[in-house]
């Protein structure tokens, strides 16, 4: 099993910055690929960034150039830059083993971006 645990989210004005943070622990070793979805009021969850365990990195079109992931060993994070109000929603953590395709899911971090 692996648990993953999120941070850093908040409420920001538009065209400011927040840091989300993940960390995972437990069957480390297994993980494939890490990453952040995220989910607004009233729609489905959203692919936002990945990264593999060789660092090929694959982002939404929507924050192409605004935000960056990146992996620590059991830790990940994204760097959102230039946030705008449709960026606001609550965002997960996930990692992903391929073996048996299996995911798993953090608690989700509620980030607000005011106009």
């Amino acid at each position: 099993q692996v648990q993953l645990v999120e941070s850093g989210g908040g409420l920001v004005q538009a065209g400011g910055s927040l840091r989300l943070s993940c960390a995972a622990s437990g069957s480390i070793f297994s993980i494939n690929v890490m990453g952040w979805y995220h989910q607004a009021p009233g729609k489905t969850r959203e692919m936002v960034a990945t990264i593999t365990n060789v660092g090929t990195t694959n982002y939404a079109d929507s924050v192409k150039g605004r935000f960056t992931i990146s992996r620590d060993k059991n830790t990940v994070y994204l760097q959102m830059n230039s946030l705008k109000p449709e960026d606001t929603a609550v965002y997960y953590c996930y990692a992903r083993r391929y073996i048996k395709s299996y995911d798993w899911w953090g608690q989700g971090t509620q980030v607000t971006v005011s106009s």
